[in-house]
């Protein structure tokens, strides 16, 4: 290469280093700054490379061809060749920044390309149908502590978590502890409700003890806690999940399995 030539392959090189950057940060989650100025690095190089291409490369000087007479002498022939040959050669000298080109120009199309196909996210999976909960989770306050069957009084009310899943919003839930024989199927009067509304996702944290009903306070849907989160009144058209629940040996309250149904509003079909 002349020295003109590794000019240009320098820019090229540049070029193909800042789709790189773009590519890296884009990846890595770096800054808005960073991606901008390797984008715009890379733009600049490949207009760095243009230029020097077409005043150092292309050749600039004007021909004109004249019209001779037929047939041309022996020696005009070969002088003919002579420089169609040379031309050629002018053409074709820069197999090595053509290539280095091709590749610069894949790595900025990757870099074009990595934005639309990385934010597709991740494929579908099961996160709208289910929480956190599994069976055998301890019902977790957000201190990291057990909640046991002899530490709640009466109409008492906690907001639990999954042990392994403390802080989660999906899984939030709400514990109450009811007067023993109102509910068959609450162990030790416990009852446990999904904390997000049915209708817009608030959390339902008012429980009024004397009709024994939780009630959202965005928009005042209420459900009713011995018949299963049932519909009372509000905007919500489902009754809020319960989650299944027993107290082990030792007394430390556990669910066996995960809601029944989808908890929050995502799923307005469901009746």
């Amino acid at each position: 290469m002349t020295p003109k030539e590794r000019v240009i392959a320098l820019f090229i090189v540049l070029a193909a280093a800042g789709s790189g950057g773009f590519i890296a940060a884009y990846f890595t989650g770096g800054s808005r700054l960073l991606e901008g100025v390797s984008l715009a690095g890379a733009c600049a190089m490949f207009g760095a490379a243009a230029l020097g291409w077409a005043f150092w490369i292309v050749p600039q000087e004007h021909v004109v061809d004249e019209v001779e007479g037929y047939p041309s002498q022996t020696i005009e022939r070969m002088k003919q060749t002579n420089e169609l040959t040379e031309v050629q050669h002018l053409v074709t000298r820069p197999v090595a920044l053509v290539r280095l080109l091709a590749a610069a120009l894949g790595v900025f199309g990757l870099a074009l390309l990595v934005p639309p196909i990385r934010s597709l996210g991740t494929d579908p999976d099961e996160t709208l149908f289910h929480t956190k909960w599994r069976k055998g989770d301890a019902l977790t306050r957000i201190d990291g502590s057990f909640v046991r069957a002899d530490q709640l009084n009466v109409n008492a009310v906690e907001t639990v978590f999954p042990e392994h899943a403390i802080g989660d919003p999906m899984s939030v839930a709400t514990l109450i502890r009811l007067r023993r024989g109102l509910l068959a199927d609450a162990p030790d009067g416990y009852v446990v409700y999904s904390r997000l509304c049915t209708h817009a996702g608030c959390p339902v944290a008012l429980y009024r003890k004397a009709a024994h009903e939780l009630m959202c306070p965005c928009h005042q849907s209420t459900f009713n806690v011995l018949d299963d989160g049932a519909v009372v009144s509000g905007p919500a058209d489902h009754a809020l999940p319960r989650l299944p629940i027993v107290a082990d040996a030792g007394g430390v309250l556990r669910a066996t399995g995960d809601f029944p149904v989808p908890v929050g509003p995502g799923f307005w079909e469901r009746p």
